[in-house]
């Protein structure tokens, strides 16, 4: 199949709206704020804490309404693409993350936080379909490998936002002060990136919902493990530090940090790497190298060894998540409405459901082996790449 030109829509219209350089910076922006939201959100969860006064436990609950309204707009997001537009819907969904931001800062009111999270839940579901839509299109368009650089500034953003709030409520601002701030900078870029957003993503026919079937399952099969792989050491790094080695609580996110710096290197620099090596190269060395970094953070009795393992972890995943995204917006199994979402949905049921399982491996046995089970799968990953490469390569290079 010619990656160069879309299944998706018309011949016509894609001659019409010609991808450029505006296309790709659009892009590059909505990457960069969706990443910025993200962090603004996560630096609001410990004063939502203790403004509405419950439990960890309690807490967590409240959480899951985060995910589940994240997950059930997906599907949606691919229909309502298909008929309004990338642009459309990257606004609308923009629209309700800088809406709900505020509330969540201020309400004491669990009702209403648990409506709030529902809503931004879903916007940020959306904001995911449409931007990695937008994504695949102009990556396919342009003819040039750019989606890790795209994946890798969403992690730049998450980053240089983290660090943003930090300092603004370190100086001494209030929380809704701060994420006052912080809207203000996503809806900017927003604003910016609106003109040179595509109008369309794909026709209106065909269905709204599809279960994934041939090789958009196994794409989101293997995106599945990915991100499952992000939760898992986003969720248990820390502990195992501080559980395993002792180390202090305070410093235990040194494994998480070490593991999300190498990621959004091996990122920023995975388009020249893809261009290079090969998308088959990358799914199944990268796969490897993660199975091999989870294994020695688990196993070896040196705590710098655990950080070690987890940078290597993140080097391994950088750019195995964008690879399939390129791979899924070449297929011609299932719309790409239909397809994103599909793939979407299991990535994040991944992030959910893996720190979940984990866990539940952990009571059964500990926490070595629910990690090393992780590892397993990354295994798999880099057996499914080798074995089915031909069919998601779109006949690139590796």
């Amino acid at each position: 199949m010619n990656s160069r030109k879309s299944p998706d829509f018309s011949a016509s219209t894609a001659s019409a709206l010609a991808i450029g350089r505006g296309e790709q910076w659009a892009t590059r922006w909505v990457f960069l704020l969706s990443g910025l939201a993200t962090a603004v959100w996560a630096a609001l969860v410990p004063f939502a804490k203790a403004r509405l006064d419950v439990s960890d436990g309690t807490l967590g609950l409240l959480l899951l309404c985060l995910g589940g309204g994240s997950v059930a707009a997906m599907p949606l997001a691919g229909a309502a693409a298909a008929r309004l537009g990338c642009r459309a819907l990257l606004l609308f969904a923009g629209a309700l993350i800088c809406g709900t931001l505020p509330l969540l800062a201020t309400t004491d009111s669990i009702p209403v936080f648990v409506a709030a999270l529902l809503i931004f839940g879903a916007g940020a579901g959306t904001f995911d379909v449409a931007m990695n839509m937008q994504a695949i299109i102009v990556e396919r368009e342009s003819g040039t490998v750019m989606m890790s650089g795209f994946h890798g500034l969403f992690s730049v953003g998450g980053m240089a936002g983290a660090g943003a709030i930090s300092v603004l409520l370190a100086a001494g601002l209030s929380p809704l002060q701060a994420t006052l701030a912080g809207v203000a900078l996503t809806v900017g870029l927003l604003c910016l990136a609106a003109p040179r957003l595509l109008p369309y993503a794909n026709p209106k026919d065909g269905p709204s919902f599809a279960l994934p079937r041939g090789i958009v399952l196994l794409i989101g099969a293997m995106t599945f493990v990915a991100f499952l792989t992000e939760g898992a050491v986003l969720d248990w790094g820390a502990v195992f530090l501080n559980q395993t080695h002792h180390v202090p609580a305070s410093v235990s996110g040194l494994g998480y940090a070490a593991f999300a710096t190498t990621m959004t290197i091996g990122r920023l620099l995975g388009d020249r790497i893809v261009a290079r090596l090969g998308e088959r190269a990358i799914i199944v060395a990268g796969a490897l190298s993660a199975a091999a970094g989870l294994l020695l953070a688990t196993w070896l009795p040196w705590w710098p060894a655990t950080l070690a393992g987890y940078a290597l972890v993140g080097v391994g995943c950088a750019n195995i998540v964008p690879v399939l995204f390129s791979a899924v917006g070449r297929q011609n199994r299932m719309p790409q409405s239909v397809a994103v979402p599909a793939i979407t949905t299991l990535g994040y049921a991944g992030i959910l459901a893996g720190p979940a399982g984990v866990g539940f491996v952990s009571h059964l046995s500990n926490l070595q082996v629910g990690l090393s089970l992780v590892a397993l799968l990354l295994v798999g990953v880099a057996i499914a790449g080798v074995i089915t490469a031909s069919r998601w390569t779109g006949g690139r290079r590796g």
